[in-house]
């Protein structure tokens, strides 16, 4: 592609000054418009020739005048893509006396009256004193004045959420105010009985454990938002191209100052507002602006108006940056926008509902328990710690009522908040916030929190090939000019008018550039790996002079590359003799099948017959089929053009000479083989999709191991996208599962096979990293985009960005949705097995023996071991190899599987049992005491989850401790879990309601808990049905109701027809 700027006005300063709105102004006016020209003449003069650098390839200096623009003309045109002189330090040491207001306005407002006094583009750049082939000077007191006059290239982001909006958030917990209340009367009524001095335990106690469960709610939700904010800032810190002192480099979006000159290509995201200054069809989508979804072109006349925000559709340019940060539309947008970090991701809506559930029954317990609690008390069958009876009728005290009243409401309360698994939603988003956290460490981030969770049930991966299972490192290996191998041949033995042709094919058609510091002879190369490719090797081996080329030829016209058309053309006219040559370049057979004549090395052109083109095919099938890239550069000479420059406007496809053909090495990445295996040991196919020829691709793919020894001779595992595109529907969802590689791909073909894939049931993960892959990234369950050479749009319709390109880090993502889901299910087993035995427990000892076991304090501690430290402690547990040996779990396996039923029931019926057990025989057993056996029912309840936690860690393995030492903040929680326990029990006396245990009572609590160790080891060996659980409920629910339906018609048609006989006797 030709590279920008071989335009470049030049203006006669007599013309401009005689004619230059000589209607409106007066002579006195004339006449200090030709005094101010005259001394800013002298000045730039002047200060050139001090810095000694007046040489014929000086670069234009550009002066301003509200009035008017006056620019010296160069004694040739300069093309900002190459520069092999150092840039002469401006003389100008502080910004002109400009009002970013009116440049702000006139670009918003599309001002063309305005853009035309300003001087249009090159009057714009000399008022920012900005060179627009170098760029602004960069150096840091240039950035500096420049961000203190216009502004940086930020905006005001909404304050983030601090600590107390979490607080104020968790109060609007209707279970948490109601408990409240009931701390409040308990507080008021204990501090009225028995002073404040004893008074204030029960309802203090209740107040103290309510706010530790929201601090540590508010403090994990706060870490969460925190952790939500820093990815968005490096999801937003995108990297631009600028020319700065002559020199193109890439920075941060935030660090481009007014006066930058930006590089546009297709994808990109316009960092600011702007004015077009040089390219070839530009075009750009506006619809985050304007909502219009038609393409806007961007030219210096018609239309030179660039918006921040906007995406570049179509074509390369390069822009002035004239407003920034909240100058622009864009950021006053963006600044009243925050993050919505509610988002829902489809497993959290699963575990609402799952919630709601659980929620009910608890409640409807609940209620019964408190309906059972006051039937008692009021039927006098309760008895206060004296063994008297707490309700004597008319006897008893209002206060005395009200507060055993209010103590029952507490306990049936914490039953509520033990049942209803609050801890459900906090484990979905400590394990979402902590697994987002490592996958960035391991080069993905997470855009969206679905993907985390979508990935681990993926079943087919689509994947490109260059740069994901390749390095994306090109190097010319191979070179044909017309049927010689060029390995064997010096290339001074070339003909000079076809080296020249192909210096023509390569600098002037190419999105790259070549930098060449003054220090020394080693050149720098920009752009996508294969221009870079392509330009080092013209450079080193074909002697290519950049500079020259863009002196020597004037570009007419562009087609940029896109993956549909696969090429690039340009069209350049020579200055000397006005000449016009068409160059084609791209890939191989597609450029050969527009061709009609080749030349041979001497410079001989001979006519492309039948067996010269199958000749050359069997070169590229043979280039292809040893992994390499094959680049056609093709060319037509044509001497006539009309005179309106239409045929400027598309150009020639037909009877091209071919040139010679390249073949370009990338060498597949060192891990990508067993990436692969690993994907496939776990269940999920890989297929891959390329813009390569076929042959290429059956290379890469065996390599990767994608494609095996079967596949090789089995048909139709290999085809290529027109192919595929031109079946019919019932065809290509028969064939589908036998392709592993497209090969000629279109973006539209992609798109295809990933809407059949899902039609087909399949989750499907897709690669992608240019604009056109935007309708694949989104119709995919998880679109992953490449981080280097994606564009801005393609990451923009992605889930997931893989920042290092890497099908390794795809791999990677794949391991940890596995994990996040695993993790998940692992605390559902744990949360369940607690709410079961807790409701069961407290319905049973309450309706029997009219007491609830466990004080609402500690409840209130039991939920906070089962909700937070235990999301904590399971659901931070790594990736193991074990969850890649698995299938997946696709679309529609219950998220509880009959494992983790067979695990939490076993489970939860041995604690039921054995505090059943302690309740109504513990006294008599152990020979203790009310209160101390009521503190061993919660000593061996709170006892019996910890060694749960251990159970939960493997659903399937009996080795539950296996790698437990890798996950050290498991093993911290559990020992804080046992301190703080210790602590209540024998330091909280008063506050947990707890008596002192002697040790031997705590090694009798210890023992029974530990029991569930070989309770989990044996039924690991019970085996389990593969047919959901609660389908079979289901199936016998509606097998009821068929019954009760059948003899609800029965009933009818008995009624129906004793009222018929009615109707016939009368």
């Amino acid at each position: 592609m030709a590279a920008i700027g071989s335009y470049i006005p030049h203006y006669d300063c007599g013309t401009i000054i005689l004619n230059v709105g000589a209607a409106t102004f007066t002579k006195a006016q004339k006449r200090w418009r030709v005094a101010y020209v005259a001394i800013c003449s002298y000045r730039v003069l002047l200060s050139l020739s001090k810095q000694n650098v007046v040489r014929q390839k000086a670069s234009s200096a550009t002066l301003f005048h509200p009035h008017f623009a006056v620019e010296s003309q160069p004694a040739i045109s300069y093309h900002h893509n190459v520069v092999d002189i150092p840039k002469p330090h401006s003389p100008y040491h502080d910004l002109p006396d400009i009002d970013p207001t009116k440049l702000t306005k006139m670009v918003k407002e599309r001002d063309e009256v305005g853009y035309r006094g300003f001087g249009r583009v090159e009057g714009v750049a000399a008022a920012l004193l900005v060179d627009p082939q170098h760029g602004i000077l960069g150096n840091e007191d240039d950035i500096c004045r420049r961000r203190d006059k216009f502004g940086s290239n930020t905006y005001p982001k909404p304050p983030p959420k601090g600590l107390l909006y979490f607080v104020e958030d968790a109060f609007k917990d209707t279970t948490i105010l109601i408990l409240l209340a009931c701390a409040a009367l308990s507080l008021g009524f204990g501090i009225k009985e028995h002073g404040p001095s004893e008074g204030w335990y029960e309802g203090g106690s209740i107040f103290v454990a309510v706010f530790l469960v929201i601090s540590v709610s508010a403090l994990s939700n706060l870490r969460q938002e925190r952790q939500f904010d820093k990815l968005s800032k490096i999801s937003n810190n995108i990297k631009v191209d600028v020319a700065r002192d002559g020199r193109r480099q890439k920075i941060s979006i935030f660090d481009i100052v007014v006066g930058d000159v930006v590089f546009l290509n297709i994808g990109d995201q316009i960092p600011a507002d702007g004015l077009f200054l040089e390219g070839h069809s530009l075009q750009v989508d506006e619809s985050s602006m304007t909502g219009e979804s038609d393409h806007v072109e961007v030219d210096r006349e018609r239309n030179p108006f660039l918006f921040s925000g906007s995406k570049v559709a179509d074509g390369y340019a390069r822009m002035l940056v004239t407003s920034v940060g909240m100058n622009t539309a864009w950021g006053e947008m963006m600044s009243s926008i925050s993050r919505d970090t509610n988002e829902r991701t489809p497993l959290q809506a699963r575990l609402d509902k799952l919630t709601s559930s659980i929620g009910k029954v608890g409640l409807t317990v609940a209620f019964l328990v408190l309906v059972v609690l006051l039937i008692r008390y009021f039927m006098g069958e309760t008895k206060d710690d004296y063994g008297n009876k707490e309700y004597n009728g008319s006897k008893t005290e209002t206060n005395d009522i009200l507060n055993s009243v209010v103590n029952i409401v507490a306990a049936a309360v914490t039953i509520i908040v033990v049942a209803i698994p609050e801890g459900l939603p906090l484990a979905v988003t400590l394990t979402l916030a902590y697994s987002m956290k490592r996958m960035m460490a391991d080069q993905a981030m997470v855009r969206k929190l679905s993907a985390c969770e979508t990935m681990g049930s993926a079943t087919i991966i689509c994947t490109d090939k260059t740069g994901t299972l390749t390095k994306n490192q090109m190097k010319v290996t191979k070179f044909w000019l017309g049927q010689d191998d060029m390995e064997e041949i010096p290339s001074n033995s070339i003909s000079p008018c076809i080296l020249e042709l192909f210096r023509q094919g390569v600098g002037l058609n190419t999105t790259g550039s070549v930098y060449r510091p003054a220090s020394g002879a080693v050149f720098e190369f920009s752009g996508s790996p294969t221009e870079k490719a392509i330009l080092s090797w013209a450079v080193h081996e074909l002697g290519m002079d950049v500079e020259r080329l863009k002196q020597t030829y004037s570009i007419l016209h562009v087609e940029t590359f896109n993956s549909e058309k696969k090429r690039s053309g340009v069209s350049i006219r020579k200055n000397a003799d006005k000449t016009i040559h068409v160059h084609w370049k791209g890939a191989a057979e597609m450029v050969l099948q527009m061709c009609s004549n080749y030349y041979e090395t001497n410079g001989t052109m001979k006519s492309m017959d039948e067996d010269a083109r199958n000749q050359f095919e069997k070169i590229i099938q043979g280039m292809a089929a040893s992994s390499l890239r094959c680049i056609a550069l093709a060319y037509k000479q044509i001497s006539e053009v009309n005179e309106d420059g239409e045929t400027n406007k598309k150009l020639n496809e037909n009877e091209l000479t071919l040139l010679g053909i390249v073949g370009l090495k990338d060498p597949c990445r060192s891990g990508v083989k067993k990436a692969v295996e690993i994907c496939k040991s776990a269940g999920v196919e890989i297929k891959m999709i390329t813009g390569d020829n076929v042959f290429t691709a059956k290379a890469i793919a065996a390599e990767c191991g994608i494609l095996g020894p079967d596949d090789s001779e089995h048909k139709g595992a290999v085809v290529e996208g027109v192919e595929f595109r031109n079946y019919t529907h019932e065809e290509r969802m028969e064939k589908i599962n036998k392709i592993r590689v497209m090969a000629r791909s279109s973006p539209f073909d992609k798109l295809l096979m990933v809407q059949c894939l899902k039609q087909k049931g399949e989750v499907v993960a897709v690669t992608g990293d240019g604009t056109n892959d935007a309708p694949a990234l989104k119709e995919a369950d998880i679109g992953l985009s490449m981080g280097i050479q994606g564009t801005e749009v393609a990451k923009e319709s992605s889930d997931i960005v893989i920042l290092d390109d890497n099908f390794t880090s795809v791999a990677t993502v794949l391991r940890w949705g596995r994990c996040v889901y695993n993790n998940i299910q692992k605390f559902i087993q744990f949360q369940l097995t607690v709410n079961v035995a807790a409701l069961v427990i407290n319905f049973v000892a309450a309706v029997s023996s009219g007491e609830v076991p466990l004080t609402a304090v500690q409840m209130l501690w039991v939920n906070l071991i089962m909700d937070t430290l235990g999301a904590l402690a399971l659901a931070t547990d790594r990736p193991t190899n074990e969850l890649m040996q698995r299938a997946p779990v696709g679309r529609t396996e219950p998220l509880i599987t009959n494992i983790m039923w067979r695990n939490l029931l076993a489970q939860a019926l041995y604690q039921i049992a054995v505090l059943l057990t302690l309740q109504f025989k513990g006294e008599k057993i152990f020979n203790v005491g009310e209160k101390v056996n009521d503190t061993l029912i919660f000593n061996t309840f709170v006892l019996c989850q910890v060694f749960n936690e251990f159970n939960a860690r493997k659903l399937e393995k009996q080795n539950v401790f296996q790698g437990i030492h890798k996950n050290k903040l498991f093993l911290a929680i559990i020992g804080f879990t046992i301190v703080l326990q210790v602590v209540m029990v024998e330091f909280l006396k008063k506050f947990a309601d707890t008596e002192n245990l002697s040790g031997l009572q705590w090694a009798l609590c210890i023992a029974i808990a530990a029991v569930s160790w070989p309770i989990g080891w044996i039924v690991k060996f019970i085996p389990v049905s593969d047919k959901p659980f609660l389908g079979y409920l289901n199936r016998a629910g509606q097998a009821l109701g068929r019954i009760l339906h059948r003899t609800q018609l029965s009933f009818s048609s008995l009624g129906g027809g004793s009222g018929n006989r009615g109707e016939a006797l009368t």
